[in-house]
């Protein structure tokens, strides 16, 4: 255990950052005073603050914003991408930003006292960014109270307790309970008549993905993770979405993998994204790995094999799928142009495709809207 009896708190310093190797990073508490454990990631978007702390994906993770202005819009209810916030704190360079946009109802401080989430402000961030760059995403914990008077020892003793999140089946804890029909209004002008019907499987889905399949002309009934493909083929869809979500993809090879597999049997029409895509993969008999650092932010870019375009992408996963391992019949469709890892699969004379990251955005964007075309593309097809 690291030895902290010389480590002196810096004068007006109410919140502190103990990474896995010992590393200390000491600021200003904002949010709930509390603690909270986690894997430490950053993302690099300028903007969707709100929508990257509610995106189910981010379970079990802490976010440091490499945007220096966080709070500048305030929050509203409407850009929630989830009920329950899933990240469980944040890092910031600057004191939050007080609200400037005619949508906000609550400040961004008081929106995170709220749900219970914790956070630093004045932290290098850049630094810190570095830092995990070069070791790759750290466990590690974050704490705040006033008083300023905090325990590292216990702190990094916690940290040591706590698994991480590799081997872990986070999508059963951020799916939904039971099935709904998604009945909420859209956002798109163009929005399309319903002429198909699709199941959309919540592994931790984000809302504006079935807005995106409203507005592409699907009904959409939602339905919880563990559903069975005997009961999501009962309700008769023309096809089958997988959602994004958080956690190890491996970890559900109990009960998603076995229901895709069955899925793709019956040729019945899929789309996944993110870890809709890895599972996807892993019911067609490839292999996924954590990766060093992940892809989180909204400016990632990805070039479609195909047609050679290169699309800017919203993404947000740790864990991929091994290009090199995809079964015969399996093509590759999509790779990143940061790293060359996999972005996308095809498979061969079926209508079943996925992508890595997520043509929904928000925030981020739209360059990849016309995947959920494809996908009803598809269904008309089949």
């Amino acid at each position: 255990m690291s030895d902290f009896s010389n480590i002196k708190r810096p004068p007006n310093a109410t919140a502190v950052i103990v990474l896995e190797d010992g590393t200390i990073f000491w600021g200003h508490g904002i949010g709930a005073q509390t603690s909270a454990i986690g894997e430490i990631c950053f993302n690099t978007s300028m903007s969707g603050y709100q929508e990257i702390m509610t995106d189910p994906s981010y379970a079990g993770q802490i976010i440091t914003f490499t945007f220096p202005h966080i709070g500048n819009v305030g929050t509203n209810e409407e850009d929630n991408e989830s009920v329950t916030p899933a990240a469980r704190g944040l890092v910031i360079r600057e004191d939050i930003t007080s609200p400037s946009n005619w949508r906000s109802n609550q400040h961004f401080d008081e929106w995170l006292k709220s749900h219970n989430l914790v956070g630093v402000s004045g932290i290098d961030t850049r630094s810190l960014t570095k830092h995990i760059r070069d070791i790759g995403a750290p466990k590690g914990i974050i704490a705040h109270n006033q008083n300023g008077e905090f325990d590292l020892g216990e702190l990094h003793a916690q940290i040591k307790d706590w698994n991480g999140l590799e081997g872990v089946d986070l999508a059963k804890e951020v799916t939904c309970k039971q099935a709904y029909k998604w009945d909420k209004p859209v956002w798109r002008a163009d929005k399309k008549e319903s002429q198909h019907k699709v199941v959309a499987v919540d592994f931790g889905a984000k809302q504006n993905i079935l807005r995106c399949l409203v507005s592409s002309g699907c009904e959409v009934t939602v339905v919880p993770a563990n559903t069975s493909a005997s009961e999501i083929l009962a309700l008769k869809p023309d096809g089958v979405f997988l959602s994004n979500g958080p956690g190890d993809p491996a970890a559900t090879g109990k009960y998603a993998v076995p229901m895709v597999r069955e899925l793709i049997e019956k040729n019945t029409p899929i789309f996944g994204i993110c870890l809709g895509h890895q599972i996807l993969s892993l019911a067609l008999g490839a292999k996924t790995k954590k990766m060093h650092l992940g892809h989180r932010g909204a400016n990632q870019p990805v070039k479609d094999l195909k047609t050679g375009k290169v699309e800017i992408t919203s993404q947000n996963h740790g864990f991929e799928v091994i290009a090199d391992e995809l079964p015969s019949g399996v093509s590759q469709s999509h790779i990143s142009l940061f790293d060359g890892s996999n972005e996308g699969i095809t498979v061969d004379g079926k209508p079943i495709f996925s992508v890595q990251y997520h043509p929904e955005a928000s925030p981020g964007p739209q360059d990849s809207h016309y995947l959920f075309d494809r996908f009803v593309g598809n269904m008309k097809k089949a």
